[in-house]
């Protein structure tokens, strides 16, 4: 189906410029993907929008033939607006020349496999959603199984997380749960829990990694709490050779991350 649409008070434009706000993501259970790079990585990946909006008189484009057609025979809908209304529904004055609406699915922990790869990425109170899409694009590079994201997260599905991602929100799996929801379900079944830790740690080179591996990452500025430490079958500690007392949240998951892979192709 298509349509084009001219005015800005058009309730398309309102709803779809809602969806920058996190509240109404959550009540229509929708969100924006910008930019046809990750539309095709959606597409490529077996995720199609619900809605393509389209700025007109754009520059021809395969890709965005192919994934008009494919979103049409899916039943999808394709909207044509000029490039002022795509800049008021994304924010931005520099606005791509489509956005694909995408409806949220499950992030149950009941929805993964623990044993469909030997690596996932935990991260608690992780605030920035930057550093949310970094963690998905490392669990992407490493083959890791996907993001488990712990207490009060940032959401995985502002445009910003999903931007970071570099389209990898659409290969990884992710999931969101209290932390004695998320212990409850590891200790269910196999699993080693790891964390970058100065209580009782180990050099993170060489460490006994075993998989399933659930590396954990803590907030940014306060680290993990002490209980959530003691609860990790392995501590491991990385050496800090200038003034900086920590890394990045995101860069410290991916160097940690990187380490248990060359562990576990050892092993």
């Amino acid at each position: 189906m298509r349509k084009q649409i001219t005015g800005f008070s058009n309730p398309t434009v309102k709803y779809l410029r809602s969806l920058r706000d996190k509240k109404h993501r959550k009540r229509s259970g929708q969100f924006l993907v910008e930019g046809l790079r990750l539309l095709e990585d959606a597409r490529e990946s077996g995720h199609l929008p619900r809605q393509v909006v389209m700025a007109e008189n754009r520059d021809a484009h395969p890709l965005i033939d192919r994934l008009e057609a494919d979103v049409i025979a899916a039943g999808g809908e394709i909207i044509e607006t000029t490039p002022d209304i795509l800049t008021k529904i994304t924010g931005k004055s520099n606005a791509q020349s489509v956005v694909g609406v995408f409806d949220e699915w499950d992030t149950g922990l009941d929805q993964l496999d623990r044993d469909a790869a030997p690596i996932w990425l935990v991260a608690q109170a992780l605030r920035d959603p930057g550093n949310l899409g970094t963690m998905l694009r490392t669990g992407d590079a490493v083959g890791a199984g996907g993001l488990i994201l712990i207490d009060d997260c940032a959401d995985p599905f502002s445009a910003e997380a999903v931007r970071a991602s570099m389209g990898a929100v659409f290969t990884q799996s992710l999931a969101q749960a209290r932390w004695d929801e998320f212990t409850a379900w590891l200790r269910s079944g196999s699993g080693q829990l790891v964390a970058a830790s100065l209580r009782d740690a180990v050099p993170y080179r060489g460490a006994p990694y075993a998989a399933p591996c659930f590396i954990l990452v803590g907030n940014e500025s306060q680290g993990l709490p002490e209980s959530y430490e003691a609860e990790c079958d392995l501590r491991v500690t990385m050496p800090m050779r200038g003034r900086a007392d920590s890394l990045n949240a995101a860069v410290a998951g991916a160097v940690l991350a990187y380490e248990v892979l060359a562990g576990l192709e050892k092993s």
